[in-house]
């Protein structure tokens, strides 16, 4: 058993990001000396969701409470299963497990976000205590409710200037005048995996498709004229705002996918570098599954003179699982997981309901 005062804590960390791909879970461990965090990802794997469970997940936006809940249920159900087999398998002994749940409702301006996957499943699966809805109560309290990982980026990796994520949607988060200031940057894989499902793929491998592909003026001017980008942080994205703003102008040249592929591509390397500090060669640490697209990679080295660092592939992959895990260990030590500079609200909050297994 742990302690609360002992100095290192075995969590785990659960992430399931908008590109739908499965849920990547990471078994991590944290030690707490002199006000520095230490950690290590002892084992991690992205389990992929069956056809089934993508399609009941993509159907939750558009169903009513009662297929919600049943969703809601079943994926929590699910999550707990495959959890106590990475346990099982790995010989872990968790303080916690955190959970992100997938975003289903992502409405702060109406005061609410939600996310699927209850948690009192997973910790009655799995006998153990589990932290889940991190971001309801930083919405209620006037913030975004995102991001959520700036908080990780500021204790675990605070010798970057900067650090950007590529997943579904891309992020980036960097101290400026002693506060940590974040926002989501643009739509990436999740727009892109979209595109290439229109082909038959699953994504676009390397960014291949889109390197062949010719760039389209008119989109590219559009989507740069977007208000989002020139809106202050705080700021965020959700799946309802790139199906009223991007699709509608992609889909005008739906003849040509690999054009398409390559429009939006460069457009994210733009953004993400226009996101960049200012100096040459500060330290960029980038993560997410879209560091695994060399084209888009390519293009944001070409757009910015700082240093890019592409770090092991374990923090490629497992960099958000990992840092849902610590905010999990930081509610359970009630310390503040959630930045009022981050996402807006009024104060910086501790946030994630618990389930005492």
């Amino acid at each position: 058993m742990h302690s609360e005062n002992e100095e290192t804590i075995q969590a785990i960390g659960l992430m399931s990001g908008t590109s739908l791909d499965g849920l990547d879970i990471a078994g991590c461990t944290f030690s707490f000396k002199d006000e520095k965090i230490g950690f290590t990802i002892d084992c991690a794997e992205t389990i992929p969701y069956l056809p089934g469970m993508v399609s009941m997940l993509k159907r939750t936006e558009h169903t009513g409470a009662l297929e919600f809940f049943r969703t809601h249920n079943a994926y929590g159900r699910w999550t707990g299963e495959v959890v106590r087999d990475f346990i099982g398998r790995f010989h872990l002994h968790p303080l916690l497990i955190a959970n992100h749940g997938h975003t289903v409702f992502h409405r702060p301006e109406e005061g609410f976000t939600v996310q699927a996957g209850n948690g009192a499943q997973i910790a009655a699966i799995t006998g153990i205590r589990t932290v889940c809805d991190f971001r309801s109560f930083d919405v209620a309290l006037g913030g975004q409710g995102a991001p959520l990982v700036p908080v990780g980026d500021r204790l675990l990796f605070g010798n970057y200037h900067a650090c950007v994520n590529i997943g579904g949607f891309s992020n980036i988060s960097m101290e400026s005048d002693g506060s940590r200031i974040a926002w989501d940057i643009c739509p990436a894989n999740y727009v892109l995996n979209h595109y290439a499902g229109l082909s038959g793929l699953r994504f676009d491998d390397s960014g291949k498709i889109a390197r062949s592909g010719n760039l389209i003026p008119g989109l590219f001017q559009q989507l740069k004229r977007l208000d989002y980008y020139s809106a202050k942080p705080p700021k965020s994205l959700g799946r309802e705002w790139v199906e009223a703003n991007i699709y509608p102008l992609a889909d005008k040249f739906l003849d040509d996918i690999p054009g398409i592929l390559h429009t939006l591509t460069v457009h994210i390397a733009e953004q993400i570098s226009l996101s960049l500090p200012e100096k040459p060669f500060e330290k960029v640490l980038l993560t997410g599954g879209g560091v695994h697209n060399s084209f888009l990679i390519e293009m944001i080295r070409k757009m910015t003179s700082c240093h890019i660092d592409i770090p092991e592939p374990k923090i490629i992959n497992f960099k958000e699982a990992l840092i849902f895990a610590l905010l999990g260990v930081l509610r359970y030590k009630n310390i503040p997981n959630c930045l009022a500079s981050v996402t807006g609200a009024v104060s910086d909050s501790i946030g994630g309901a618990i389930y005492e297994a």
